[in-house]
C-alpha cells in the first residue's frame, strides 16, 4: 500500500514543480532577453543566443514536462515583451516547449534522471535540433505563403540556418557539461526530492 501511494505522489504536479518551472521559465526569459546577438535577415529577425543552453537545462534537470513548460513559457514571454517577435509567440511557446520536453525526455528515459551523459547528449542534441526543424519549417512556409518560391525561400532563410546552427552546437555543448555541477548542487539541497524525481 505505502509503494502505491508512493508512487501516486510521484505522478502529482505540486507547488515545488510550478516554482521549479517559473524559476526556470525566468532564467529562460533573461537569458534570451541579454545574452543574444540579433541578425536582421530577408526571413525576419534572428538571433545567436545563450538562452537556449538554459531551455535545454531545464529539461535536462528537470524532465520533459517541466523542462517544456519552463522553455516554452520564458522563450513565449522574451517573445511578448518585443515588438519584432511579438506575432510569433504562440509558435514560440510551442517550438520552445518541444525543445525543452524532447531533452527531458530523453534524458529521464528509463528512470535515469539526466545522470546519464549518453542521454543527456542525445536528449540536448534532439531537443536543439527539434526547435530548428520547427523554426526553420515556418520561415520557409510563411515565404511559400507570401508567394516566394521552394528555392528562394530556402536562400533566404540561409541565415537564420547558419546562426540557428550555432545554437543548436552551442546550446548542446554548454548544457551538457553545466548540467552536471548543477544536477549536484540541486540534489545537495533537496531539490529533487520535493520534485520527487
Amino acid at each position: 500500500m505505502s509503494n502505491q501511494s508512493s508512487n501516486s505522489n510521484n505522478s502529482k504536479f505540486g507547488l515545488y514543480d510550478i516554482v521549479v518551472i517559473g524559476l526556470m521559465a525566468a532564467v529562460c526569459f533573461v537569458t534570451t532577453y541579454f545574452l543574444r546577438i540579433e541578425i536582421p535577415t530577408p526571413a525576419g529577425p534572428t538571433n545567436i543566443k545563450i538562452g537556449n543552453v538554459f531551455c535545454l537545462l531545464a529539461g535536462l534537470l528537470f524532465g520533459g514536462w517541466r523542462g517544456g513548460l519552463a522553455a516554452g513559457i520564458g522563450s513565449m514571454f522574451f517573445d511578448i515583451v518585443n515588438p519584432a517577435y511579438i506575432t510569433s509567440a504562440p509558435f514560440t511557446l510551442v517550438f520552445f516547449f518541444m525543445m525543452g520536453f524532447v531533452a527531458g525526455l530523453v534524458s529521464h528515459m528509463g528512470g535515469r534522471n539526466g545522470k546519464s551523459l549518453t542521454f543527456n547528449i542525445i536528449g540536448a542534441l534532439g531537443g536543439a535540433l527539434s526547435y530548428f526543424v520547427l523554426h526553420i519549417s515556418k520561415s520557409v512556409i510563411e515565404l511559400l505563403i507570401a508567394g516566394s518560391d521552394f528555392t528562394a525561400a530556402l536562400v533566404a532563410c540561409s541565415t537564420k540556418m547558419i546562426t540557428s546552427g550555432i545554437n543548436v552546437v552551442t546550446a548542446t555543448v554548454l548544457s551538457v557539461i553545466i548540467v552536471i555541477p548543477l544536477r549536484l548542487a540541486l540534489e545537495k539541497a533537496g531539490v529533487y526530492k520535493k520534485l520527487h524525481i
